[in-house]
């Protein structure tokens, strides 16, 4: 993977970062952006450049479980401009064995987009096509620094899919699952369960292809 000396990744997930290969630097946020604004203000000096990387919610009607995105622009309160060069490098290593990666507007957000609404509306504000929770702490560091940074994501849940309330707090710090509060949740909502079900085989499906995009970025590298 074009991943350049001195790199920081940051990811969301525990299991995002096992996809990454060893030796990478990385920041695992589980899901909590300012944790991970915390985390990224710690680094030292010696980071040249920063990742944002894993899966992503679908916000434009067309956008499909398994679309690996890079950002052209990214959009978190103000726009972001990712590194052109570094973002290209990805685009044609991804690209290089027809694992498809597009570069489009995607968009941060703090706070998890857990209904369709939700969704519609920030597509609507910034014609994005994909959202993820650690892009916006990712360019606001770098830019500071002045370090370049992308964004590569992989779509999980579609622009029409509504998050299970029981998937709001299912992730520890370390960003593993959190079974305790997923099963009270279920619980309490147990209707739920489909939806839950459902989303976890499309964050299955995010994560093979960004596995199949890292693979063939090491080729294409």
């Amino acid at each position: 993977m074009l991943i350049p000396e001195g790199a920081v990744v940051a990811v969301g997930l525990a299991s995002e970062a096992a996809l990454l290969p060893a030796g990478t630097r990385v920041l695992v946020s589980g899901g909590d952006a300012a944790r991970l604004a915390e985390m990224l203000e710690a680094l030292p000096a010696d980071v040249t450049c920063v990742l944002s990387f894993g899966i992503a919610g679908g916000l434009a009607p067309e956008a499909r479980t398994g679309e690996v995105l890079l950002a052209g622009t990214l959009h978190a309160g103000q726009t972001f401009a990712p590194d052109a060069t570094w973002t290209a490098a990805l685009a044609k290593g991804t690209g290089a064995t027809g694992t498809g990666a597009r570069v489009v507007p995607l968009a941060a957000s703090e706070t998890l987009l857990a209904d369709v609404q939700a969704k519609r509306a920030l597509h609507a504000a910034t014609g994005a096509h994909a959202v993820d929770m650690e892009s916006g702490a990712v360019a606001r560091f770098a830019t500071t620094r002045g370090l370049p940074f992308a964004v590569l994501r992989a779509v999980a849940d579609g622009p029409e899919d509504a998050l299970p309330r029981a998937a709001h707090r299912a992730l520890t710090p370390d960003g593993r699952p959190a079974l305790g509060p997923v099963l009270a949740g279920l619980a309490r909502r147990p209707w739920e369960l489909p939806a839950l079900i459902g989303l976890g085989r499309a964050s299955a499906r995010a994560h093979a292809a960004l596995a199949q995009a890292i693979s063939s970025s090491a080729k294409g590298s």
